[in-house]
């Protein structure tokens, strides 16, 4: 039994078809519509799914070369995350048999799958899958130095292999130890999952997310970029309620805050928490923004800004996030930029051992901000901004 699926977004096909596969079906899948009209023709296959919004050649396009051009009674079901009454009511006046809304569990698209087609005759009793398919896909940047010991590789791997619509990005920040060699071998059969991107050179960890945050957003499928540290401070979990926070709003950016609160698991030093209180003080000042905490290591970012916050190089090494609301406050203007960001309570924060910023290091900080201040000052929007199709937004 042969299954066509067509979706501009690798990363929701790619566990589709390793599910259907293993139910036994055959399965052959297409990223760009055009070229999914040609695998029909030529693969014939029992069953079609297809997404809906897809750049070129849209879903009901091909719903309707294969009922009106072909005149073929194929079945044919929609996988999308398009809720609109009057795309799923047109779906059905042009003939499709199923309409599954994402997100949706690999479980229901097998048995959804069956109903219509029946199931092939396997050997083996194939396990359900607790695999949710997504209505977005997110790049995620991690940067690396020296991580060999506390790089937690099989936290990584059993997050992406339950969540699908995620891309890791390892960036090797010209670690001296064997942070390389773990990367590459946490990347071996998940290429299309996990991307390392090796700097051979120390540049810091400003311009490590910089180049990963520039190279994910050349990939063409995905929606949201963001970063995340290697020691998985802020939870996996709580990452993903980041991204939910971005796809269900208008924010173009959404930031991970430490703040204590009522049942968090949130711990720091003393001490560090005084230097940082203070440091956050004089961020305020500078951003003209009330952000409780701009240096968690955990932000998300919709695509269309990203060029706009990391083109240019950074300024500090460490207080990068600092630029980065400032490079936005610049470019949309302090009130539209405002209203683009949200800074959202972690539920949980750990400061791990080994981390590289010292006391010493905090104070520097400080020093980093007044030349921040110093580069950006007097600094306004481009007139040209005010034409960009972001500006409206």
């Amino acid at each position: 039994m042969k299954v066509l699926a067509i979706d501009d977004q690798q990363l929701v096909l790619l566990p589709l078809q390793k599910r259907l596969t293993e139910l036994g079906y055959q399965v052959k899948i297409e990223t760009d519509g055009q070229k999914g009209l040609d695998s029909y023709d030529s693969f014939n296959p029992d069953l079609v799914i297809v997404d809906i919004n897809m750049p070129g050649l849209s879903g009901l396009e091909i719903v309707k070369y294969i009922r009106i051009a072909k005149k073929s009674e194929t079945p044919i079901m929609v996988l999308s995350g398009d809720n609109k009454d009057e795309t799923i009511t047109e779906g059905f006046d042009l003939g499709i048999n199923d309409y599954m809304k994402k997100p949706l569990s690999l479980n229901e698209i097998s048995a959804r799958v069956k109903r219509l087609i029946g199931a092939p005759v396997v050997e083996n009793t194939v396990a359900a899958s607790n695999v949710m398919i997504q209505d977005r896909c997110v790049g995620v940047v991690i940067p690396c130095y020296n991580e060999e010991e506390r790089l937690l590789s099989d936290e990584f791997l059993s997050y992406i292999d339950k969540y699908t619509g995620y891309h890791l990005c390892f960036v090797n920040d010209g670690s001296k130890d064997k942070t390389l060699e773990v990367l590459n071998n946490l990347q071996k059969g998940r290429e299309d999952f996990i991307t390392v991107y090796d700097c051979e050179k120390n540049g810091g960890k400003a311009e490590a997310v910089r180049l990963g945050m520039l190279h994910m957003a050349e990939k063409e499928d995905l929606d949201y970029i963001g970063f995340l540290d290697a020691d998985l401070s802020t939870d996996l979990a709580d990452f993903d309620d980041l991204v939910k926070t971005i796809e269900t709003s208008d924010f173009k950016i959404v930031s991970g805050s430490r703040i204590s609160r009522m049942g968090a698991d949130i711990t720091k030093e003393s001490a560090r928490k005084i230097i940082s209180l203070t440091i956050n003080f004089i961020i305020r000042k500078i951003l003209r923004m009330d952000f409780k905490d701009t240096q968690c290591g955990a932000k998300i970012f919709s695509k269309d800004v990203i060029q706009i916050a990391f083109g240019k190089k950074f300024v500090t090494q460490w207080i990068f996030d600092v630029e980065i609301f400032k490079r936005m406050s610049i470019h949309f203007g302090l009130k539209k930029a405002k209203s683009m960001l949200c800074e959202q309570p972690l539920k949980r924060w750990i400061h791990a051992d080994g981390s590289k910023l010292s006391m010493k290091d905090s104070v520097k900080i400080i020093f980093q901000l007044a030349q921040i201040a110093w580069v950006y000052r007097g600094k306004k929007k481009p007139a040209i901004a005010k034409t960009t199709k972001l500006e409206v937004v």
